[in-house]
């Protein structure tokens, strides 16, 4: 998929795009025009309010941390935004190292962003349970989102694939799909160091190998993992899929 090709394309978030259309392990589908992921949604045009509103979209599901949502605020007529607030960790660490002289290499900050991963799976799971239980009592189209629709939002898209049984490659697909989708905003240009900035604003297949790492080296695997941290029963995870799933 490319920005010319993605049929859900707003003027307003680079990123924005359907999670259906993916098959299961079992052969089945995802179905289409339930489930969005996107970049921020701070700055969509009045032509995007009215495709989303179109779509049918109700919930807005924002994991961004409470700086950034009041930096690039939104309300959007009809969509109820939803805060799932998941503090940019990694920006954080990477201040530190620069207010102490540091600047890490590539490799380290490739490192810094797996470790951010894993701190996901161990240390927000909270969270990613609280979004996967919206999504279950809600079944409106629904659409989630961080500031660049790739980290939180693609990890939290890893969770919703994996519970409806689609395999690896495919969700590192998905994944990897932002590297040709999500547009840099402007104003961040020059800020930070190139070699750093661009492992940042990309995504990497180690950065979410490292998550299903953690999941199957600490949690057991995902099925464990979804039924115990992320705090989904069996019964959930089967309706889940009776709700997204093509018949």
């Amino acid at each position: 998929m490319t920005l010319a090709s993605n049929p859900f394309a707003l003027q307003g978030a680079s990123n924005f795009r359907d999670l259906g259309g993916y098959l299961t392990a079992d052969g089945r589908r995802v179905r289409r025009g339930q489930v969005f992921r996107s970049d921020h949604l701070a700055g969509l045009s009045d032509a995007d309010v009215a495709r989303l509103q179109a779509l049918g979209v109700s919930h807005s599901l924002d994991f961004r941390g409470v700086a950034e949502y009041t930096v690039t605020p939104y309300d959007i007529p009809g969509v109820e935004r939803v805060a799932l607030t998941i503090e940019p960790t990694v920006i954080a660490r990477m201040q530190a190292l620069v207010a102490q002289g540091i600047v890490p290499t590539t490799e380290e900050t490739v490192e810094l962003m797996r470790e951010t991963y894993r701190d996901f799976v161990n240390h927000n799971a909270g969270t990613y349970g609280r979004f996967m239980k919206h999504l279950l009592e809600q079944p409106t189209p629904q659409v989630f989102h961080c500031t660049a629709g790739k980290d939180r939002t693609g990890f939290a898209a890893a969770l919703v694939l994996s519970a409806l049984g689609v395999d690896r490659a495919t969700i590192e697909h998905d994944y990897l799909l932002t590297n040709q989708l999500y547009r840099r905003d402007p104003s961040l240009e020059g800020k930070g160091h190139p070699h750093v900035m661009k492992v940042l604003w990309q995504v990497q297949p180690e950065f979410l190998q490292a998550a299903f790492e953690a999941v199957d080296a600490q949690h057991g695997g995902m099925t464990d993992y979804l039924h115990g941290a992320i705090g989904l029963s069996p019964q959930e995870v089967d309706e889940l899929q009776r709700m997204l799933l093509e018949d």
